[in-house]
C-alpha cells in the first residue's frame, strides 16, 4: 500500500502551479486523446473549469483569450484543438523584454527627485515673459526646499542657482536677475507644522485610548 503513495518531489513539474496537478493530469489526458471532436470537446470542459477556479477575473478583459493561453502553456504547446484566439508560441514566450532605462538623470541630484527635471523641460519650452519668470523661481523655491529637506536647514541661494543652470542646460540663469529666494524658515515651516499636527494627533490618540483604559 505505501509502495502506491506518491510524493510531489517524485512527480512531473507544474507548469502553472495556481491550477494544481488535477488541471494538468486533465490537459495532458487530453493532449494523448486521439479523436479531434472528443479533443475539442475535452478542451473546452478545461477551460470552463479553469475560469470557475478564478471567478475574480470573469471581469477582467480577454479573460477566455488567457485562458485559451494558459491551456496551451501547460500542453507544453502540444495541445491541437481549435480555439477562438491565436495560438501563443514558445518562441514568444520566451522572448526576452527589452530593457528599461535607468530614469534617474542627475544621480548626483537625486534628493531633487526626477520631476523637477520635467518640470525645468517644460519652463525652457515657455516664451520669455512673466509667466516663465515666475515659473522658473517657483521651481527654484522648490528645488531649495527638496534640498533642505534632505540634507540641512541652510543653503545659499547661489547653489540652488547653480543646480538649476546645470539641470537646464544652461538655459535658466536665476542668479543673473539678482532676486532672491523664499527664506529657508518660510520653506521648512510647512513641513514643522505637518509634523506637529502628526504628532498631535499621535497625542490624542494615545490619550483617548489611556482613557478608555479599566482601572483596577
Amino acid at each position: 500500500m505505501i509502495d502506491q503513495l506518491e510524493y510531489n518531489t517524485e512527480r512531473k513539474r507544474l507548469i502553472i502551479p495556481e491550477y494544481g496537478r488535477h488541471i494538468q493530469k486533465m490537459i495532458n489526458h487530453a493532449v494523448e486523446t486521439e479523436d479531434d471532436v472528443e479533443r475539442n470537446k475535452i478542451a473546452k470542459s478545461i477551460i470552463g473549469v479553469m475560469g470557475n477556479l478564478q471567478p475574480h477575473l470573469r471581469d477582467v478583459a480577454d479573460f477566455q483569450h488567457k485562458l485559451w493561453d494558459q491551456l496551451f502553456i501547460m500542453s507544453d504547446f502540444r495541445l491541437d484543438v481549435e480555439s477562438p484566439y491565436p495560438k501563443p508560441s514558445r518562441e514568444l514566450l520566451q522572448e526576452r523584454p527589452n530593457p528599461l532605462g535607468y530614469p534617474q538623470n542627475f544621480p548626483k541630484y537625486r534628493f531633487y527627485g526626477n520631476n523637477i527635471k520635467r518640470m525645468i523641460d517644460v519652463a525652457n519650452g515657455w516664451e520669455e515673459g512673466e509667466m516663465k519668470e515666475a515659473l522658473e523661481f517657483a521651481i527654484a523655491n522648490h528645488m531649495k526646499k527638496c534640498y533642505l529637506n534632505w540634507n540641512k536647514d541652510t543653503v545659499e541661494d547661489y547653489v540652488i542657482f547653480r543646480h538649476l543652470l546645470e539641470l537646464s542646460n544652461g538655459e535658466i540663469d536665476l542668479a543673473a536677475k539678482n532676486e532672491d529666494l523664499s527664506d529657508a524658515s518660510n520653506l521648512l515651516k510647512q513641513k514643522k507644522k505637518f509634523s506637529n499636527s502628526n504628532n498631535n494627533k499621535n497625542q490624542q490618540r494615545n490619550n483617548k485610548n489611556r482613557n478608555s483604559r479599566k482601572r483596577y
